[in-house]
């Protein structure tokens, strides 16, 4: 074979090869800064937006805390938070293991725990429980160490529906008022009525239309901020 006919024969060999071996293999036949290539193929899939650090094996893109282990969190760190049904409790005694629960509030409100029996919990913070639990345990256990911790946040739930732009309910770990609910719904669209806003709330066997004036609101004054009430789980905050 003339030496002019094996050359080509070897380059196409190679080129050939090249090809197989994808972008890579046809970068290095071309003499191209390969690190250039793989700056162009754009960060790995594995590592979050954002230059962050890359996610563990397995982890898929974009993992984020839920909002379920967020509210609980908040809910935890705030004393104030009132304690309601389908909520998870984690009570504890120091140095005592058998005297460790992780338990579910019930539809009634209540729970039982060891040595205490039935507990009404509904509307009591994380504090007042623990400190009922310690008067029932001082007979059993004097000077108990009592921890109660708010571990699943289900109960406080308040719905914005009709003109905003994110209609829907709100499981939170905390109160809200009024505008603040407004606020997590994405405000409200041009068209809402906002001197007309109604909250509507269960008490007892009835239920209630509890007044918002946004414009009043707006005007300034103790009569517009008097309006901005604390929501109550279940509350209906309507825009029309």
């Amino acid at each position: 074979m003339p030496g002019a006919m094996k050359r080509w024969a070897v380059r196409r060999l190679v080129l050939v090869s090249a090809m197989a071996l994808g972008p890579l293999g046809l970068a290095g036949c071309a003499g191209l800064d390969l690190s250039a290539l793989l700056r162009e193929r754009g960060p790995s899939p594995d590592t979050v937006a954002g230059g962050a650090a890359p996610l563990p094996w397995g982890a898929p893109p974009g993992s984020a805390i839920s909002a379920a282990a967020a509210a609980a969190a908040a809910a935890a760190q705030d004393p104030a938070y009132r304690i309601g049904p389908e909520d998870g409790l984690e009570i504890s005694v120091w140095k005592d293991e058998t005297l460790k629960s992780t338990v579910l509030v019930r539809p009634d409100g209540g729970v039982s725990f060891p040595l205490v029996g039935e507990l009404a919990v509904a509307g009591l913070t994380a504090t007042q429980v623990r400190d009922e639990i310690v008067r029932r345990l001082v007979r059993f256990v004097p000077d108990a160490e009592v921890t109660v911790s708010v571990v699943r946040v289900a109960s406080y739930r308040i719905y914005v529906i009709g003109r905003v732009n994110r209609p829907g309910d709100f499981s939170l770990g905390r109160t809200i008022d009024v505008l603040q609910a407004l606020s997590l719904a994405g405000g409200m669209t041009p068209f809402a009525v906002d001197s007309e806003i109604r909250i509507i709330r269960r008490e007892g066997g009835r239920q209630l239309s509890i007044p918002f004036d946004y414009r009043l609101l707006r005007k300034g004054g103790g009569a517009g901020l008097a309006q901005n009430i604390q929501l109550r789980s279940g509350d209906v905050v309507l825009v029309p």
